[in-house]
């Protein structure tokens, strides 16, 4: 029987090709973002379209309802919504974290609670959270998306087992850079938008990216405006089709794994996690050197 998948985030980049990647597999795929206006294409493409904000429980038990409604089932629930904060610590608003937070983390956790009871009736289902190697692996500048994505990883180990027993599977894609518009709202949110300088605020107070800026950190803006070293456009980034080509394969497997890493920095990148921590810190005051 033909399968059904809902995915978040449809708009552009990862979403946008996995939706086109499942329809190419005969999925029946429900795609959502929170413009309509913005996933018009797949619709004409042969999807099914929903509004959806992650962050809005109401639109999650409506879209969840409708499915289940109109197609008895959903076989696979791809958490793909989501964004970076980037920042200093100290310069990032408590607010901003929690914003973070609440479409990376608390978005997903939203729909795998109302997801899983149909899969448990079913007994069969998979669950695929998109994380990235930031999930395995922090940096300066970004404690707040890694920790998001830190979260995530550390909700999935446990949803896996949990679940198990009742048939769904769980797996977590943790991408490297990857070609899409994430990094121009990730140079947004950190100080720099659509290619331009935000104005420094470096006495203190905030500045109009909306950071706390400090003024201790302005060495580490001055780095992320003139290298790519973060974000999408960085070396090694891949299309999002390769992502899109890893989520299909999770969520078509009769025993998927745990964790798939697409494209070769992502492979390469969650091996760091195992390096001492006096390496990773030196290779970061290298970087920092190498840059100023």
């Amino acid at each position: 029987m033909q399968k059904t998948v809902l995915i978040t985030g449809c708009s552009s980049g990862i979403g946008r090709a996995a939706a086109r990647a499942f329809l190419d597999e005969g999925w029946t795929v429900y795609a959502t973002a929170r413009n309509p206006a913005d996933i018009e294409t797949l619709g004409e493409a042969g999807c099914e379209l929903a509004t959806l904000d992650v962050t809005d429980q109401s639109d999650v038990d409506r879209v969840v309802d409708r499915i289940l409604d109109e197609e008895g089932a959903i076989d696979a629930l791809i958490n793909n919504a989501g964004y970076g904060q980037f920042g200093p610590v100290e310069d990032v608003p408590t607010a901003k974290v929690h914003e973070q937070f609440d479409v990376n983390v608390y978005g997903p956790h939203r729909l795998v609670k109302a997801v899983l009871p149909g899969m448990r009736r079913e007994r069969d289902g998979t669950i695929v959270n998109v994380s990235s190697v930031a999930g395995r692996v922090s940096f300066p500048g970004g404690g707040v998306y890694s920790g998001s994505k830190f979260a995530i990883e550390a909700l999935s180990d446990a949803l896996r087992n949990e679940v198990a027993e009742f048939g769904i599977d769980v797996v977590v894609v943790e991408p490297g850079p990857v070609w899409t518009n994430f990094s121009k709202r990730a140079e947004r949110e950190a100080g720099r938008g659509d290619g331009e300088a935000a104005d420094g605020a470096t006495d203190g107070g905030e500045s109009d990216d909306g950071l706390d800026r400090s003024g201790a950190y302005e060495e580490f803006y001055a780095i992320f405006e003139d290298t790519q070293l973060i974000g999408g456009d960085g070396p090694g980034a891949i299309e999002p089709e390769v992502v899109a080509d890893a989520i299909v394969n999770a969520a078509s497997a009769t025993q998927p794994p745990a964790r798939v890493q697409p494209g070769t920095v992502a492979r390469i990148g969650v091996l760091a996690r195992y390096l001492p921590d006096a390496i990773l810190d030196a290779g970061y005051d290298l970087v920092r050197k190498f840059t100023s």
